[in-house]
Formats: C-alpha cells, sequence, structure tokens
C-alpha cells in the first residue's frame, strides 16, 4: 500500500495511485496558458554522449505545457554546442542552449567579475544560476522547473509531478521539492541514508532542535537534484556554487518563504543516475568531496542562524555522527532482509569511515575559514549594482548564436 502519511513540517504530496500522466498533463496544459514554465537543464559536455539525456530528450517531445527550456552547457567547445543544437533540433518547446563559455557570455560575466559579484568557483549551482537569469531577462515564464540531465530512468510522469503543485493555481506552493526511492537490487543513495539523514539527526542533539533542521529534517531526500519554484524565488535566493546547491537552496526557500508554501512531491517509482565515485583518496572529487561541500555549507549556514560552533561541538558532532550512522546502518540492514535485497555491511560501515572523514574535513575549515566562499549574489543584487545587466546577458546568448526555437 502507497504510504500517505504526512511527517515533519513540510507538506507531502505522494504517488498513491497511477495517476495516468495524460490527466496531469491536461491540467498544467490549462495551468500554464497563464503560468508558463521554464525548464532548466544544467549539462555538462560529456552528458551529451551519454544515452540518459538522449531518453530525457525523447520524453519532453511529448510535453505541451513547456514554454521554454534553458540547457546551461558547461565545458563544452562551439563543436559542443553545435551537437546540443542538433540533439534538442526536434524539440516541442522553445529551447535555449545557454553556452557558459561562449565569448559574449563571458564577457558579459567580466563585468560582474569586475564588481566583486561572480562567484570563484563554477559548478551546477552556477549553471542553474546563470540559467534563471536568462529565464528573468526574458520575462515569458513565472515558474522554474531544474532536473538533472543524468537520470537514467527518465519519464515525463517525473516533470510533470514536479511542475504540479507550483503551477496549480490553488494549491498556494511556491516551491516544490522532488522525492523517490533509490532501490535497484540494493538501496541507493548513499549520501542521503549515510550522511546526511545521520548529520541532520546528530546536529539536533548537539545544539538542539532549531527550525532550520526540524525544517531539512522533514524532506525524504533533501539531496534530490529535482526542484520547482515561481521565479520571483528564483530571484531572490542566493545559492551556493558548488556540492551544496540542494542544501543551500532548501536553507533559502525557508529563509524567503512561508513554509505552508513548500512541499515536497513524490516524482516516480524508482529513480536511478549516473552514479558518484567514492574516491576515499581524493578530496577534490567524487561522494568524498560532495560531503564535505554539503557539510560546510550546512554548518555556515546555521552558524549564520546564530548557532555558535566551537572545536568541542565539532567533536562532540563528529562522535554522534558515527554513532547515528551506524545505528542507520542496522536499521537498513533489517529493511533490507525483509525486503530481499542485497546489503553488504561491511561496505556501509566502510562509507561511514569515509563520510567522518569529509565531516572532520568540514569542522576544520569552518573553524579556519567561518566565512568560506560566498553565495552567488541574488538576482537583485546583481541588477541593483548592474541595472541592464538581464538584457546584456541575454544579448549576449543571442550574439553567441546558439539560440534554437522550435515551434
Amino acid at each position: 500500500m502507497p504510504d500517505f502519511y504526512q511527517t515533519g513540517v513540510v507538506t507531502t504530496l505522494h504517488r498513491l495511485n497511477r495517476t495516468k500522466v495524460e490527466h496531469l498533463e491536461r491540467d498544467l496544459e490549462r495551468f500554464t496558458v497563464a503560468q508558463p514554465v521554464a525548464l532548466v537543464l544544467p549539462c555538462l559536455i560529456d552528458e551529451l554522449d551519454r544515452p540518459a539525456l538522449g531518453h530525457i530528450v525523447e520524453q519532453l517531445r511529448g510535453v505541451r505545457y513547456l514554454d521554454t527550456v534553458v540547457v546551461s552547457l558547461g565545458r563544452a567547445t562551439e563543436d559542443g554546442v553545435g551537437r546540443a543544437r542538433d540533439l534538442f533540433a526536434k524539440s516541442r518547446q522553445r529551447v535555449r542552449i545557454l553556452w557558459l563559455d561562449g565569448p559574449r557570455v563571458v564577457a558579459a560575466l567580466d563585468r560582474l567579475r569586475e564588481c566583486g559579484l561572480l562567484p570563484s568557483t563554477s559548478g551546477k549551482g552556477f549553471a542553474c544560476w546563470l540559467a534563471y537569469g536568462l529565464v528573468l531577462a526574458e520575462a515569458r515564464c513565472n515558474a522554474i522547473a531544474v532536473h538533472d540531465c543524468d537520470i537514467t530512468t527518465y519519464d515525463r510522469e517525473l516533470l510533470a509531478r514536479l511542475v504540479y503543485p507550483v503551477a496549480h493555481p490553488s494549491l498556494g506552493f511556491e516551491f516544490a521539492k522532488g522525492y523517490y526511492a533509490r532501490v535497484g537490487k540494493k538501496m541507493n543513495g548513499r549520501v542521503t541514508r549515510l550522511f546526511m539523514t545521520p548529520l541532520l539527526r546528530s546536529l539536533q542533539v548537539v545544539v538542539g532542535r532549531h527550525p532550520l533542521l526540524v525544517y531539512l529534517d522533514s524532506f525524504r531526500y533533501a539531496l534530490a537534484g529535482e526542484f520547482a519554484m515561481k521565479t520571483e524565488l528564483a530571484r531572490v535566493n542566493r545559492i551556493p556554487s558548488d556540492w551544496g546547491l540542494e542544501i543551500g537552496v532548501l536553507a533559502e526557500v525557508h529563509r524567503n518563504c512561508a513554509l505552508k508554501r513548500i512541499c515536497q512531491t513524490e516524482l516516480c517509482a524508482n529513480y536511478d543516475h549516473k552514479h558518484q565515485s567514492v574516491s576515499a583518496d581524493d578530496a577534490s572529487k567524487g561522494l568524498l568531496r560532495m560531503c564535505t561541500d554539503i557539510a560546510q555549507n550546512l554548518v555556515r549556514t546555521l552558524a549564520a542562524e546564530g548557532i555558535t560552533f566551537t572545536q568541542g561541538h565539532f567533536q562532540t558532532l563528529l562522535v554522534q555522527y558515527i554513532r547515528m550512522a551506524q545505528d542507520t546502518i542496522t536499521r537498513y540492514h533489517a529493511d533490507a532482509a525483509i525486503n530481499g535485497l542485497a546489503f553488504d555491511r561491511h561496505d556501509e560501515e566502510s562509507m561511514v569511515g569515509v563520510f567522518s572523514g569529509a565531516l572532520r574535513t568540514a569542522c576544520e575549515r569552518f573553524l579556519d575559514d567561518p566565512l568560506g566562499a560566498p553565495l552567488i549574489p541574488n538576482w537583485n543584487r546583481i541588477v541593483a549594482a548592474i541595472p541592464d545587466f538581464l538584457d546584456e546577458l541575454r544579448t549576449a546568448v543571442d550574439e553567441d548564436g546558439i539560440e534554437h526555437a522550435v515551434g
């Protein structure tokens, strides 16, 4: 039986039956006449060669309610841009290829650098943020959805369930976070299962049930890369440029949006994507880098809420996290056993060892530099500093010659 239980402080929209996607899409076609929707796809050049993105493009061809798709393309040459244009050539939607390394886009960004407004690192957060700017500059859409390009189990139902809460005119939601199961022959989602959730609950033991921690712990999959929001939130939110994007987005939404306007929505029966390597010996990449960035952003966000952290706090947190994660493994072991899933307890314990190292590194970095890398400024700040920047960004995309519109 599907689970319909409401937990935490965030409204949960469940996938209680197999509602035909066509029913959701008919509603969305009506809703989006007055509230057009843009889809942002942060995409690295090597994803063009993987079957997942090709399948996503095929699925999107059946979606009639989307106004615009913005492909925020990174690490691409001019040839790569042409390949992206060809891949999306038969799209039903209006497609904008935002070439992050395009000469005119780079020239526009140099103006931000001169004003001290360009982040020092660029990653998924930066790719999404610049795409939001293009959507805001064009002023066509009232809502923005975001999902990754490496989803191997993608179906257009995922997008419909993601967009529906913010597009529906009477539900009143301004932000929707996706969630789903991550189960194949074994349980996946290691960073969420063994790091994020135990860390959030350990922090509640160490610093108390702070409203932000209770809110974050209410999300069933806080690290999901899928979310939708009203464009006004895209204008006012500040976000990290690194792997801390998902937690940073949730924290900013908590700051800028009433709880009753926030929901999480179940997107699909199961979900899989390209798995990251652990990179236990290299803190600059893989899951080790991801966990370090997540923990740094979380600690700095809590510090900004007035929570004091000392070396003693972090020592207690590290011990508490390891104990909490070990108890969590026991729970998942039992859950896997009753469902006939493979479960390598040694591997799970080893992952906790890697993740505890990431947490230690994040705590040390915070003590050395509590401010760390600044968040990307919100678009209100950018426009206040450079009033014509959004127009310049739109023109730069046009002049790089990579706009493609169909239909």
